[in-house]
């Protein structure tokens, strides 16, 4: 298990949760990462609290937590968990998103203590409503900024990489899939005729995702170089290869989708490489008619209500739309003319 936390920092309990988190819930490690950094934020809060630190000092950051035992942790109560919380608000500036994940580290953390080990009795986190995150709608290109997207990548005649850039983005664009999706494709994920590909989403769920006739053009020429002599000597299954011949790395996607936008003049509206998987929904919502419940399963969505934000891109286009119909501006009767 690799994690960005030392876990010789931490609470042997908390090493003991991450175990549990990786062995029998099979989390990824992202998720792993993440919430451990929030448990050790969490219990530093504690201690800085304890021990009068300020948690806004550079001291903060290196409190040692690693003595905390289950002594300690049954005297933790729902008013500390909502202590920090209103620390992680104000001091620390996050936002509902941030807050909840911290708030469900933590919530996973004593569910572990009760259900799992039954050290502890009571869960004083159990009771704790999870903060409102307010649900805005999604960034997308549109069809021509999605084309235009598309023919930088195909005309940058100066680029090694370029079937290979030209084959990530149309996946992005066309399949709606995550980074982290893309970039642990192996190559035996791959349908020998391009008809499909299985990718690993959150919670380490595989989904099958189909290839539309643009992916196969695209995926096919990648794969004529990928399995060729230039890279015969790559010791690894990954898909996409880095120019040291090793799997594409999260960072060199990114890298590369914000060059192109750069290129296509896209920059300046703050896109990014999720905004992609964004356009790819919106865009089978609105012009495909897809089914809201096939979208959900498209894009790897566990509840509905996460894809139904779509819909409502699409009320607003639709709203849009009427505004631009050029009788839009015509004025209505005059009380003098009624």
């Amino acid at each position: 298990m690799v994690t960005s936390v030392p876990l010789n920092s931490l609470p042997s309990l908390v090493r003991e949760f991450a175990s549990y988190k990786s062995v029998i819930q099979n989390a990824s490690e992202k998720t792993i990462s993440e919430y451990l950094l929030d448990l050790r934020t969490f219990f530093r809060f504690l201690r800085a609290r304890d021990l009068h630190i300020s948690v806004d000092s550079e001291d903060f950051e290196v409190i040692d937590i690693s003595d905390i035992d289950l002594d300690y942790i049954k005297n933790i109560t729902m008013e500390d968990i909502y202590e920090f919380l209103m620390y992680a608000d104000r001091t620390r500036g996050n936002m509902a998103a941030a807050k909840s994940r911290k708030l469900s580290a933590i919530k996973g953390f004593f569910k572990y203590l009760t259900v799992k080990r039954m050290m502890l009795e009571d869960n004083p986190a159990a009771n704790i409503e999870t903060p409102k995150r307010q649900q805005a709608l999604p960034k997308y290109l549109t069809l021509e900024e999605s084309l235009a997207l598309l023919n930088c990548v195909k005309n940058d005649a100066d680029s090694k990489s370029r079937v290979r850039d030209f084959a990530i983005i149309t996946l992005f664009l066309n399949c709606g899939m995550r980074l982290s999706e893309l970039v642990g494709i192996n190559l035996n994920d791959v349908d020998r005729q391009l008809r499909s590909l299985t990718v690993t989403g959150k919670g380490n769920k595989q989904r099958i995702v189909y290839l539309n006739e643009a992916c196969k053009d695209a995926l096919g020429d990648y794969m004529d170089e990928r399995l060729s002599e230039m890279h015969i000597k790559a010791d690894t299954p990954a898909l996409f290869l880095s120019n040291r011949e090793q799997r594409i790395s999260v960072k060199t996607v990114q890298w590369l989708v914000y060059k192109y936008l750069d290129m296509a003049g896209l920059e300046s509206k703050h896109y990014s490489v999720h905004k992609l998987r964004h356009t790819a929904a919106t865009l089978m919502y609105q012009s495909g008619n897809v089914d809201v419940r096939v979208l959900k399963d498209i894009l790897g969505h566990e509840q509905l209500n996460t894809t139904q934000i779509y819909t409502h891109v699409s009320n607003r286009s639709m709203e849009e739309a009427m505004a631009q119909n050029p009788l839009s501006t015509q004025e209505g009767l005059g009380k003098e003319d009624q």
